[in-house]
């Protein structure tokens, strides 16, 4: 018998916007990940994007990393 682990993923709070949390997600899943990258997978536009980093950056949730972004 195969045992699996679940692992339970949070969304802050103060988070409100669908967008933020799809970005927010994928990066804790991804580990890190660049603008380029990020439009790809969630299909959004770099405008979309960057607001978006922008403000996970300043709230602490999400890091500038050398390749891109990266969850803390």
């Amino acid at each position: 018998m195969m045992s699996t682990t679940e692992q339970s993923i949070a969304v802050p709070d103060d988070l409100e916007s669908p967008q933020a949390k799809l970005v927010y997600l994928t990066l804790l899943v991804t580990d890190e990940a660049t603008v380029t990258d990020l439009q790809q997978l969630l299909g959004l536009s770099k405008l979309t994007l960057l607001p978006i980093l922008t403000s996970l950056t300043s709230k602490n949730l999400v890091r500038r990393t050398d390749a891109g972004y990266a969850s803390h």
